[in-house]
């Protein structure tokens, strides 16, 4: 899988549009599964701690996570509600490689959505796991965090070389 990003001319349009609803119907538990894997190594192999279909050109509602060792695989994800208390803390984005900028968010949500099998569920989250999910769907919304900063800052990868 490969990561769909603003410089990809080709394919960037995916990342501005609200995702379809997973339809469970059109997936077996064992294609389910395959996709979950794939989505789980190609976050990690980019360092990442949330993917969503989008951002590996797949237009549906879904994402994977993992925040402190839990793996997360939510279907048609929805925040059912925010706290009143925000916090503005540093984002950035497999996406949008490189790029960085302070997004302020609500510091506890309550997510509803489905799991794998398509059971409904519900998680009450706070801290990281909170932006995160918060993150996650505005990607499947069609919105990025830049489109939240105020400013944004750019740090360019070191190599061995500039050591």
């Amino acid at each position: 899988m490969k990561i769909v990003t603003l410089d990809d001319k080709k394919r960037v349009k995916i990342l501005r549009r609200r995702m379809a609803d997973f339809d469970f119907a059109k997936h077996n538990k064992k294609e389910l599964r395959e996709l979950m894997g794939q989505m789980k190594q190609t976050m990690r192999d980019a360092q990442g701690i949330g993917l969503s279909a989008n951002q590996v050109g797949i237009g549906s509602d879904f994402f994977v996570a993992e925040v402190e060792n839990k793996f997360y695989t939510i279907f048609n994800p929805r925040i059912e509600k925010l706290s009143k208390e925000t916090i503005s803390l540093e984002e950035g984005c497999l996406s949008v490689p490189g790029v960085y900028g302070q997004v302020e968010r609500p510091t506890k949500v309550t997510l509803i959505g489905y799991d794998i099998n398509g059971k409904k569920i519900k998680i009450k989250a706070w801290g990281l796991l909170a932006r995160v999910f918060q993150h996650e769907v505005d990607h499947l919304n069609g919105k990025l965090f830049i489109d939240k900063c105020k400013e944004l800052y750019k740090i360019e990868k070191l190599t061995d070389n500039n050591s």
